[in-house]
């Protein structure tokens, strides 16, 4: 009898084709693709003038509050450049605050507004009903997989910001 894995570690056993793994690359990217319409969907109708980058950054600081230009360049593969221009128009609009660091004025921890909240979680709602729907198709042992996927996928993105640590 094979001893049950832990969960987290590695299955020696599992050797995937290429065509096995292009056809999880290609998943990956039809699903990006659904997940970008539906933000895009919701932006259309904000007419706030803000992109996919905004709301990145919005649902970011509200998972992650504190992170600045250079976390969220972190976490996003955003130039720091990018970054800073994102939180800036999000700022302008009244959706994000930004104060100096305690330790390094140039540093600028930002953190939603009330209206910045809003924002973010009305075009969450649409990604969380998509989520929860395929979610239900693949059953609980199917999340728990995927998540440790998306997990290992992510690496040591997950630790960046305030707090944060690598998950054990």
């Amino acid at each position: 009898m094979i001893a049950p894995l832990q969960p987290g570690s590695d299955d020696p056993r599992l050797i995937l084709r290429e065509e096995e793994l292009d056809g999880g690359l290609e998943l990956i990217l039809l699903a990006e693709a659904s997940l970008w319409a539906a933000v895009d969907a919701v932006l259309e109708t904000e007419a706030l003038g803000l992109g996919r980058s905004h709301w990145r950054a919005a649902f970011l600081l509200r998972r992650r509050p504190g992170i600045g230009v250079q976390d969220l360049s972190k976490l996003t593969s955003l130039s720091k450049q990018a970054a800073s221009r994102t939180l800036a128009d999000l700022e302008k609009a009244g959706l994000v605050e930004r104060v100096s660091g305690d330790l390094d004025g140039r540093r600028r921890p930002a953190a939603l507004t009330a209206e910045g909240v809003a924002f973010e979680q009305r075009t969450a709602e649409r990604l969380r009903a998509l989520l929860a729907r395929a979610y239900r198709t693949g059953g609980l042992d199917g999340v728990a997989g995927t998540r440790r996927i998306l997990a290992a996928l992510a690496g040591s993105r997950q630790g960046v910001g305030p707090g944060r640590r690598m998950p054990t």
